[in-house]
């Protein structure tokens, strides 16, 4: 099977999605995107937005692998709004995430999508934003929401006590009955929590998406793969292991020069191509 490779709407996060952005897309060789809901950047409150969505990708032949929950209610020049997390301990706050991952998930009325991918919580200590029993008020009402529109929940694997790789089989497994739910494998932050071999296998069997980015270890960087420390082609011998045979989702930090960041992160999904279909 050939690879597919898509590029998340992250990269162009400051800037309000348009149709250029996804011909950029394109022009590079990248077959899908997943789009960040934030209403800064896609107004997923707006049925406008939506299908205009829609005659984007059909013009530019890509697919719309995925959206991704809203984490902020905005981010403009840099700076991130209000947090939303559906951890909250606060249940007003945990009311207003939920109600706002609906509404991104609306958009599958008009703009199809497979995977709706969801943070639990968020990448901090903060136990008032990381309540195990928030996240599963609020799991059990997007799983029901997802299942009515077709769409699997895919929940992230993010550097949080919520959302390491162990503690998300465990959520599938044992904690709450998700049918058809999922865990996105995010590669930058599995290497930012230890090792990402031992997270692949950990989570084997319930990957069902991706996002791929590069860090130094430390920091969530969101660089292109290949510009930190993180050993690609263990890790994606790691994914081979497992059967894991999905899209491949670059996850890139927003950029001033979005096309140059695109061309480099073609350049670097040559590289993971090879990887993957080389036999050994």
């Amino acid at each position: 099977m050939t690879p597919r490779f898509g590029i998340s709407t992250h990269l162009f996060h400051g800037q309000r999605l348009d149709r250029a952005h996804l011909v950029e897309v394109a022009a590079q060789g990248f077959d899908a995107i997943e789009v960040y809901a934030t209403r800064t950047h896609f107004d997923y409150h707006d049925p406008a937005a939506a299908t205009l969505l829609a005659e984007w990708l059909d013009d530019t032949r890509l697919g719309l692998h995925s959206v991704h929950a809203p984490t902020t209610l905005g981010f403009q020049d840099g700076v991130w709004g209000t947090s939303l997390s559906m951890a909250s301990a606060d249940e007003s706050k945990r009311r207003q995430a939920v109600s706002e991952a609906l509404a991104a998930l609306g958009v599958a009325r008009i703009a199809r999508f497979p995977y709706f991918v969801v943070h639990l919580g968020m990448p901090t200590a903060d136990a008032a934003e990381n309540s195990p029993a928030a996240a599963t008020r609020s799991l059990e009402e997007l799983g029901n929401a997802s299942a009515a529109a077709g769409v699997t929940l895919a929940l992230e694997l993010i550097p949080n006590a919520l959302s390491r790789a162990s503690r998300l089989v465990q959520w599938l497994e044992d904690d709450l009955e998700l049918p058809g739910a999922g865990i996105c494998l995010d590669v930058g932050h599995a290497n930012m929590t230890g090792d990402v071999m031992e997270a692949v296998e950990t989570c084997s069997g319930h990957i069902v998406t991706t996002h791929l980015h590069d860090n130094g270890g430390g920091r969530d960087e969101h660089l292109v793969p290949g510009q930190g420390a993180i050993d690609w082609e263990g890790v994606l011998m790691a994914f081979q292991k497992v059967g894991y045979d999905g899209a491949w989702i670059f996850e890139l930090a927003p950029a001033a020069d979005a096309p140059a960041v695109l061309r480099r992160a073609a350049r670097a999904r040559e590289t993971l191509e090879r990887l993957l279909t080389f036999e050994y």
